[in-house]
């Protein structure tokens, strides 16, 4: 188990941490989800010990790791570059945390050897223990890293946007694979990511961190579906934003209606997934403006009454049936509508 406590964090007059404090269960997979300056890779450092806080604790395992060096955390660190070294072989890479430990826990050379050779393995690269990192694809050099941290039998595994500089079909075919050695090894890993599907895919829990404090913890389901504030309501997938008008527990948004119970009287903003709003002919209270095909989707740009923009997702089968084309009126349901107090925003 590992417990972050009150940690906070400055460089200069920018507060990269604001007391945060966060618990990851053993053998779980935690995303920290943000934009740049949100605090997640600082975070990540400091859980591996390359930088310290200037308030708070860090506890691994039930003992308090906070001053502990990185060499002794047993933390394996994955960068988004692989940080591999380019006069050592594959092999060599693989091994260097295990020849450059001290004392009674470094194991023999044969015990490096064999290790570093199953790791290879596990990760796919078995017959290529001989090559240098410049003899490697993309994909290659970050299973070489991933080895890399995985030799010393880390306790806690941690990557930094270990999939950024790849293309997108070597991510999406690496984050399988990470998710299944993952589970196969049992580990605990915390990984950073500003990718919302990269998150929603791979982690059991997400963290949605900005401006150095965490908003939102939860399944990737839970922080998709019920958005706690409106920063992750339009961080994590896209999402239409209105304005709306509260008065006796109802929103006025648009021509919809919406119970509001619990916030005040005033202006508010609403917020509508564009795959929760249904398109149909009766009853028009808005026209296509334009329309794009995506794969199975097709995503209509809209325009109410009032000239406020729209876009609604809808099925290609309800697009073909309903005959749509730009210029259209057509009438638009929205299956849910979430409302916020203009001050939360």
């Amino acid at each position: 188990m590992i417990h972050v406590e009150h940690l906070t964090k400055r460089f200069g007059a920018f507060t990269a941490l604001d007391d945060v404090s966060l618990a990851v269960p053993d053998g779980r997979l935690v995303a920290l989800l943000g934009p740049s300056g949100s605090g997640k890779t600082t975070l990540l450092r400091i859980l591996a010990g390359l930088d310290h806080p200037d308030a708070g604790s860090v506890h691994l395992d039930g003992l308090d790791a906070t001053a502990v060096k990185t060499r002794d955390r047993r933390v394996g660190f994955v960068f988004q570059h692989y940080a591999l070294f380019r006069h050592m072989s594959v092999a060599e890479n693989v091994a260097f945390g295990l020849n450059v430990r001290k004392g009674p826990g470094k194991p023999a050379k044969a015990e490096i050897a064999r290790r570093v050779g199953t790791l290879l393995d596990l990760v796919q690269l078995g017959g290529l223990a001989g090559r240098y990192p410049s003899q490697l694809s993309g994909g290659q050099r970050q299973r070489v890293a991933l080895a890399r941290a995985l030799a010393v039998e880390p306790r806690l595994l941690l990557l930094d946007e270990p999939f950024g500089a790849l293309d997108a079909q070597v991510r999406k075919d690496l984050r399988r694979w990470l998710r299944q050695l993952h589970d196969e090894m049992g580990l605990t890993s915390v990984f950073v990511t500003h990718d919302q599907e990269e998150a929603l895919e791979l982690a059991d829990e997400v963290v949605v961190m900005s401006k150095g404090r965490i908003e939102q913890i939860g399944s990737p389901a839970e922080i998709y579906d019920n958005p706690a504030t409106p920063f992750v309501f339009q961080f994590l997938g896209n999402a239409n934003r209105l304005e709306a008008s509260i008065a006796g527990g109802v929103a006025r948004v648009g021509h919809w209606r919406v119970a509001a119970p619990g916030i005040p009287d005033g202006p508010g903003v609403a917020f509508i997934r564009p795959h929760e709003i249904d398109v149909d002919l009766a009853d028009p209270v808005a026209a296509i403006r334009h329309q794009v095909v995506l794969g199975p989707v097709v995503r209509l740009d809209l325009a109410l009454a009032d000239g406020t923009a729209v876009e609604a997702a809808i099925d290609r089968e309800t697009h073909a049936r309903l005959a749509l084309r730009p210029g259209q009126p057509v009438g638009l349901t929205a299956r849910r509508i979430r409302i916020f107090a203009e001050n939360e925003v």
